[in-house]
């Protein structure tokens, strides 16, 4: 089969693109539940970490981990803000390992813990994201880069 002209050129910025949008969504749905629902936020951390974060962190990393989400959205300091995504996610995933080594636990005629085996996938995304971010033609940083570049050229 023979790819037309042009065909290869967009479809990886594309599908860079709409990984970047996905798994910047997956983290904005759970930052901005920081900031609507703060007092359950207090409660994992007491629980999971075993620390009082006090009743206003919540906002405070709701609030930042949003801005995060927006830098990965637009594709702006890709380093930085798809390391973060990683990193965020990464603790969440370091936090649930016990339940995912343990898939197929049964509680109440129901394997409780195999919907956590997404938080692999979604891991798996931000490291392929990361990876892939010197490709991520369609991104704020590069078309600030390009924008740099026509303004030095004149």
């Amino acid at each position: 089969m023979t790819v037309p002209t042009g065909y290869k050129d967009w479809r990886e910025p594309l599908a860079i693109l709409i990984l970047r949008v996905g798994l910047a969504w997956f983290l904005f749905v759970w930052a901005v539940n920081k900031i609507l629902a703060p007092g359950q936020y207090v409660k994992i951390w007491g629980y999971f970490h075993g620390l009082e974060i006090g009743a206003n962190m919540p906002y405070i990393m709701g609030a930042a981990q949003i801005v995060i989400c927006l830098a990965i959205t637009l594709g702006f300091w890709r380093v930085v803000s798809y390391g973060l995504g990683f990193l965020m996610h990464g603790v969440t995933v370091i936090v649930i390992f016990p339940n995912l080594i343990a898939p197929f636990v049964i509680k109440n005629g129901f394997p409780s813990n195999r919907n956590q085996a997404i938080a692999l996938a979604i891991l798996a995304g931000f490291a392929a994201l990361w990876l892939l971010r010197e490709r991520d033609t369609w991104s704020l940083d590069c078309w600030l880069r390009r924008r740099r570049a026509i303004a030095n050229a004149s």
